[in-house]
């Protein structure tokens, strides 16, 4: 049989061997295929279904919210008095220009700019007889204040279109600052620019000489002049218009009462960073001592522990302190208006619109509010003696005060020499008018808010991170009445030992940063100016140039011009001082005990001797000057010693040296941190 014919035929056995292996390979590719399936069905990943949600609008942020225009037009205002407050006068003065506007045929709002949307400006126009009033206070080296540091950014960057808005300024200066008014010249000058119409001139209130008495000049000009521009007739209402009404309760739950917080109800039992000015920080005090050897005044170091706040700050930076009035003060109080400073009230604000709706935090106590809230050791500005007048049941009493509120010569010197120059505060002036017996929640309408104070930081995060410095005098005379006044907060302050009955003393505080800062090259030389507690800032930038030669960094000439009185009395920070020339981080020590002989002998005089050395810093090398201090006397003194310096050595007339001066000041190379 050949082999074609053998492999073509198939024998039974082989038959069946052939039928039962497609079976398995069936079996094999169903099952297989079958398994493919199910596991698709099972474990493929399922498409997302995409669940259908309701449409959700979004609503639209009520323009009413951010804008002072629509407000006015809900409310029928027509005159809005925007502020730039830091200590709360040039507030106190756009409130008060706000209710004058009643008596003037108008309706007035104050306004804080960071509140609204600034460049809604140019729609005032839409409403009829308008007009917009800026009260614009000037902080530090001639800045904006906080509240107006938008408001002020924006007229800078701003082309817009302010043509048919009416406008008029106050501004709040001090005469001893070199800036003097820079914030109200410039708002004034560049409204102008930007087409609105000068409805009035501007004034330039003068804090060293008797800003109330300038106030009340440019008030009683300002609105006779708006009436004639609107045709508007004064409508001789001069009855008192209250803007709070008093609500007693006599049965509300004690943790909704205010007990001193700033913002945040019980906000110093359950801190929450960041602390700022409306959450300050309950710092401990670590260290107060008395830094003085001898002499009547008490001169202190306070330092206070910021380890668990998260707080930082920088050489040259500024601690604000929120103190307390003094209790005998507050308990006087209580008796000569005959209340129970225990009673919890609210002020509530009449004008349901207005965003601000009480004076201070409500409901409180009179006691908190005299304590925490109100600044009752301040002679009070004459508003607030022509609203009091009418409590006052002997009739010469009452015209006593009315004539003090006037402008009237006779009444401006009265009250310039009866309240300023006596320093006579509220309770003085209660106890020294008996017939005078206002209602305690009138009172606490009229007086001021009780500010922050504000220290230069004494030390430097470097090398004290956890820690911040204090260095302050206590503040104690006589008056002219034979009354003793003190310092709210110095004499505060001096009361905060580290243990107090077994409980920390703390301090409520925030750090306000500082345009006063070290250069940014550590080579650099700095000339540092600081007589009394005006050294506080110069010990945080000694310790930062000693803790950068540690570092090994190359540290430029670091002089020291330091004055007091006696050198066995009130040399400050003596051992600290003398180590640091030691150590060879002061490279000069200068220091000018002024009483210690029969001429007195101050910082200028010192920077004389020095001339020579002073010139080729600040010629040659580009130092930085510095200079803390009173800004009224010493601060002047240093800078005529400049100009003559720089006159002399420099071969320049008057004239080029005060402009070479203003050149390192705009440069950042001449900065000031003073106060008057």
């Amino acid at each position: 049989m050949d082999a074609d014919t053998n492999s073509g035929t198939s024998t039974p056995e082989n038959s069946v061997e052939e039928e039962s292996i497609f079976s398995m390979m069936d079996v094999f590719l169903f099952s297989m295929i079958a398994g493919l399936l199910i596991y698709w069905l099972l474990f493929r990943k399922k498409k997302e279904e995409i669940p259908e949600f309701k449409k959700i609008s979004t609503p639209v942020q009520s323009s009413r919210e951010t804008s002072f225009v629509e407000k006015m037009k809900k409310t029928g205002r027509n005159v809005v008095v925007f502020y730039g407050s830091q200590t709360g006068t040039a507030e106190e003065f756009a409130n008060r220009l706000a209710k004058d506007a009643q008596r003037y045929g108008m309706r007035g709002m104050s306004a804080d700019p960071e509140e609204y949307e600034m460049s809604e400006l140019k729609n005032l126009s839409e409403i009829e007889n308008s007009i917009a009033v800026f009260c614009m206070a000037t902080y530090g080296e001639g800045d904006p204040t906080d509240n107006a540091q938008d408001f002020y950014d924006w007229l800078q960057e701003s082309d817009a279109d302010l043509s048919g808005i009416q406008f008029a300024v106050f501004g709040l200066g001090n005469k001893t600052y070199e800036h003097f008014n820079a914030m109200g010249k410039y708002v004034d000058k560049r409204l102008e620019e930007l087409g609105a119409t000068r409805l009035f001139e501007a004034g330039l209130g003068d804090d060293d000489a008797n800003l109330e008495e300038d106030f009340i000049t440019w008030r009683e000009q300002f609105w006779p002049a708006v009436c004639e521009h609107f045709g508007v007739e004064a409508t001789g209402d001069e009855s008192s218009i209250r803007q709070y009404e008093l609500v007693v309760h006599t049965d509300i739950n004690m943790n909704k009462i205010y007990s001193g917080e700033m913002g945040r109800l019980k906000s110093y039992e359950n801190q929450k960073p960041p602390y700022d000015a409306k959450n300050p920080f309950l710092a401990p005090v670590a260290i107060n001592r008395k830094l003085n050897k001898g002499g009547d005044r008490h001169l202190m170091h306070i330092e206070v522990d910021v380890s668990s706040s998260k707080i930082r700050y920088e050489s040259g930076d500024h601690v604000a302190v929120y103190p307390a009035n003094e209790a005998s003060i507050v308990n006087k109080l209580g008796e000569v208006l005959n209340v129970d400073l225990d009673t919890v009230f609210s002020l509530n604000n009449l004008d349901e619109e207005s965003n601000k709706k009480h004076p201070f935090p409500c409901p409180t106590t009179y006691r908190t509010a005299l304590t925490h809230y109100l600044d009752i050791t301040n002679p009070p500005r004459t508003n607030v003696l022509y609203e009091l007048a009418q409590y006052a049941s002997d009739p010469k009493e009452q015209e006593f005060l009315r004539k003090m509120a006037s402008s009237a010569p006779e009444g401006k010197a009265q009250y310039l020499s009866w309240v300023v120059d006596s320093r006579r505060n509220i309770l003085a002036i209660l106890e020294d008018l008996p017939s005078l017996h206002p209602p305690v929640d009138h009172l606490c309408e009229l007086l001021p808010r009780l500010q922050a104070r504000y220290y230069s930081i004494a030390s430097s995060s470097k090398v004290h991170p956890n820690s911040i410095h204090i260095c302050a005098v206590v503040v104690e005379y006589k008056t002219k009445t034979d009354r003793i006044n003190k310092g709210v907060a110095t004499n505060w302050l001096k009361n905060k030992v580290p243990c107090d009955n077994g409980f920390k003393s703390t301090v409520p505080m925030y750090v306000r940063k500082s345009q006063f800062r070290l250069p940014f090259k550590y080579s650099t030389p700095v000339i540092m100016i600081g007589p009394g507690t005006g050294i506080a800032p110069f010990m945080g930038f000694i310790q930062e140039r000693a803790w950068l030669k540690e570092q090994g960094k190359e540290v430029g000439e670091t002089v020291l011009y330091y004055g007091c009185r006696h050198e066995k009395e009130d040399y400050l920070y003596q051992e600290e001082l003398e180590q640091y020339q030691k150590n060879g981080v002061l490279t000069q020590l200068n220091v000018a005990f002024s009483r210690d002989q029969p001429q007195k002998v101050y910082v200028q005089h010192l920077l004389k001797n020095n001339k020579e050395h002073l010139w080729k810093l600040i010629h040659t090398d580009n130092a930085h000057i510095y200079v803390c201090g009173d800004a009224r006397n010493m601060a002047r003194d240093v800078q005529n010693t400049f100009y003559d310096i720089v006159s002399e050595l420099g071969s320049m007339s008057r004239d080029q040296a005060v402009d070479y001066i203003k050149k390192l000041m705009t440069k950042g190379r001449y900065s000031s941190d003073v106060w008057s």
